[in-house]
């Protein structure tokens, strides 16, 4: 599947309630996004499993990948596109085994030390961040802000997508810093209308 990374959603099971998972990913594809991620950090597998068949169902035909967040054996029973995993998430060259090699696999990478060891040959993108401190994520490392941003995208061998409180106000300063997209969560999922949110990222 071809990977645009030009506007990645990552999902909030909170953010989406309004509107419901599935309903808040179809308008924000509707309105431009070009990845969908999958994130539930207190769902069961089980639970996880369903979202991500129910969002696959109605992904066919768009384009579109799903990508599941750090849940190996989600990915896999679900049959999604892929996986995205964290530097303490699991160990990258088993991850790829599990998914094969036709799955999309990224990596979220935060400082040049982890960039240095990136294992290029199992990977499909990196999620760099964070650009900015966000309430998604307590535990995240020092953002990097665009500069930092900017220093990371010249050293990526793999193609990139900031990740980290970003707005449709960043997307020429990301696209400044060489990044190919951007990732967002309450920007889109937390927003009255999806769709007419996700357009306002290529205005």
């Amino acid at each position: 599947m071809r990977l645009d990374l030009s506007l990645y959603l990552i999902t909030d099971p909170n953010l989406c309630t309004g509107h419901g998972l599935v309903e808040t990913v179809v308008a924000a594809v509707r309105g431009g996004v070009t990845v969908v991620q999958l994130r539930d950090k207190h769902a069961s597998d089980g639970e996880m499993i369903d979202q991500a068949r129910r969002l696959r169902a109605v992904l066919a035909g768009s384009g579109v990948p799903l990508i599941i967040n750090d849940r190996l054996a989600v990915a896999v029973e679900s049959g999604a596109d892929g996986l995205h995993i964290g530097q303490d998430d699991g160990d990258v060259a088993a991850a790829r085994a599990a998914l094969g090699e036709r799955a999309l696999l990224g990596l979220s990478v935060q400082t040049p030390a982890q960039l240095a060891r990136v294992d290029i040959e199992r990977l499909d993108y990196l999620g760099l961040g964070p650009v900015f401190a966000t309430p998604s994520k307590h535990d995240h490392a020092e953002p990097l802000g665009f500069e930092g941003l900017a220093a990371l995208v010249a050293a990526s061998p793999l193609p990139t997508v900031a990740i980290g409180g970003l707005k449709a106000e960043h997307v020429a300063a990301v696209r400044e810093a060489g990044a190919g997209g951007l990732a967002v969560i309450s920007g889109i999922c937390g927003q009255p209308d999806p769709e007419a949110a996700a357009r306002i990222f290529f205005s």
